[in-house]
């Protein structure tokens, strides 16, 4: 079963695939497949905010500087300057849309709305809305997304793999409906807003991540991925064996949170200057120290001598759900550790999202732009999001109209797919825990050289063993978890390649960054 083409396919609702939707919209017809809930996508979930130069006292040089200095050497600063200076324009544009950010009280302020500072800037400029910025945003952009007439929203979706004419040129997606019908979406532009790969670690921040299946179908097409090796690790993610993940925003530090360990030592700045403020990969390293030099498994993150009244006014989300967790933040300390947050690799685009792939593009988490380097600095995601999905769509109107070839079902052969094929979901379950299990022992914030050979061992075992079993390899959950699967192993070549210490890779046989690196390039014909 096909659907009419769009002049533009957007597989993605955060706030990267919800922004390019509106930008575009007035012009071209857009088909915007996204979850029903809009809690499943990492956007609504972040806390802290967007960082950009908006405050007079601040001023662009130095958010390029920090975000530099966080990236450790890897970032391109030609893509740091670009998306930086594009950076209040971009929040104008929320601002204008709606997006109901925190105003400051203060009626000497020098900027109307409240700024916060975080992990590795040197000055107050992340804009928020109180602590609940990703979902304040989110919503109000699909309440735009659902008035404007030219979108059509498709949340009954699972998109399974691209297409690709015989020119090797993308022309939309592959998937299946709620009903567990194929679906084709032809398209004259493709993007992927699909998000990162935490979902490939046991311990994530958000409740339901991705697992990088976007980036695999880059790959598929031909695009180059790049820095897979670079997984953040956020520091501080509430510690709840028994319960789902939760992000404590890097935003109750800056605020003045301390770090305590189990003997309630404010451990930091013993480590770093810049103590609790310091790059997450160095915060998130030194917790992870304590963690496995204790017996608790999680260290606390102490805001008590804040006070009762700045904890309320600045961390609401925060104190509720800690509340509902059984934890007052007001007389507790936080139990945390760190969890795997944000994928700092991707797939490969220049400033306009565009890949290797003639029509193909990916914007947001999914994407390596060179912004992040080899650590991503706090906040500086949701405005990669928006800087990118705007220059994306600036493109993407400005291209020439080409005639529209026809595209049918009977003209294209797509991938198979089988999605009424018999299909053991408890099996599948057991296949992404044991991989889930592989990469989170061997490939997280330490690593060593015999620790990723043991996991490149185990996931290639875990490979033979899933190509052996010959049930519903067609079926889109298997088609997800071998993408899965794939991405793991590539992210593990990429990081055994990597003969340092930089950033987040950390290889206790490395301990030493190289005097010459470069970013690491690799398709999936490499783990042929």
């Amino acid at each position: 079963m096909s659907t009419p083409a769009s002049d533009i396919l957007i597989i993605g609702g955060g706030v990267a695939g919800l922004t390019l939707a509106l930008e575009v919209a007035d012009h071209l017809s857009v088909t915007l497949v996204r979850p029903k809930q809009d809690d499943q996508g990492a956007s609504r979930w972040a806390q802290g905010g967007i960082a950009a130069v908006l405050s007079p006292d601040d001023c662009l040089d130095d958010h390029v500087r920090d975000t530099l200095i966080a990236g450790d050497g890897l970032c391109d600063e030609e893509a740091v300057r670009f998306t930086v200076s594009h950076g209040p324009e971009a929040i104008q544009w929320l601002i204008d849309r709606g997006v109901p950010f925190t105003l400051d009280p203060d009626p000497q302020a020098r900027y109307p709305y409240h700024l916060t500072r975080e992990g590795g800037h040197n000055a107050r400029r992340i804009i928020h809305a109180d602590d609940a910025t990703g979902r304040a945003v989110v919503d109000t952009l699909v309440s735009s997304v659902t008035a404007h007439p030219r979108i059509t929203q498709r949340s009954d979706l699972t998109i399974v793999n691209l297409l690709q004419d015989a020119k090797g040129r993308c022309i939309g997606a592959q998937g299946v409906d709620s009903s567990q019908r194929r679906q084709l979406l032809f398209a004259q532009h493709t993007v992927l807003a699909t998000g990162g790969a935490s979902g490939l670690y046991r311990h994530t921040t958000t409740p339901s991540p991705s697992s990088g299946e976007g980036m695999i179908m880059a790959a598929e097409l031909g695009a180059s991925l790049c820095n897979l090796e670079f997984q953040q690790f956020h520091p501080t993610c509430l510690y709840d064996p028994h319960g789902p993940a939760f992000l404590i925003s890097e935003a109750v530090r800056g605020e003045g949170g301390h770090l305590l360990d189990e003997t309630g030592h404010r451990f930091m700045p013993d480590l770093d200057p810049r103590a609790e403020l310091a790059p997450r990969d160095v915060v998130a390293r030194a917790i992870d120290a304590h963690i496995q030099q204790g017996t608790l498994g999680h260290v606390w993150l102490d805001i008590r001598h804040l006070g009762q009244a700045a904890i309320r006014h600045h961390f609401p989300t925060i104190l509720t759900h800690c509340a509902s967790r059984g934890i007052d933040i007001t007389r507790q300390p936080i139990p945390v550790v760190p969890a795997a947050h944000y994928s700092c690799g991707g797939v490969a685009t220049d400033h306009v999202g565009a890949t290797q792939v003639a029509n193909l593009y990916a914007i947001g988490e999914t994407a390596y732009t060179g912004l992040h380097g080899a650590n991503r600095m706090a906040s500086n995601s949701l405005l990669e999001c928006l800087v990118y999905a705007r220059s994306c769509a600036q493109h993407i109107l400005a291209s020439p109209k080409h005639a529209r070839e026809t595209v049918t079902q009977e003209t294209v052969s797509p991938p198979p797919l089988t999605p009424d094929a018999p299909f053991d979901a408890k099996q599948l379950d057991r296949y992404r825990h044991t991989m889930r299990s592989i990469m989170s022992q061997h490939v997280s914030i330490v690593r060593s050289d015999q620790g990723l050979e043991a996991a490149r061992r185990a996931l290639a075992a875990l490979s033979d063993e899933w190509e052996s079993n010959e049930s519903a390899k067609a079926h889109p959950e298997s088609i997800r978890f071998q993408q899965a699967l794939a991405l793991a192993k590539m992210t593990v070549m990429a990081a055994a390649k990597r003969h340092e210490s930089r950033g987040l890779h950390y290889s206790k046989d490395w301990p030493r960054p190289a005097l010459d690196t470069q970013p690491s390039w690799i398709k999936l014909d490499d783990l042929v």
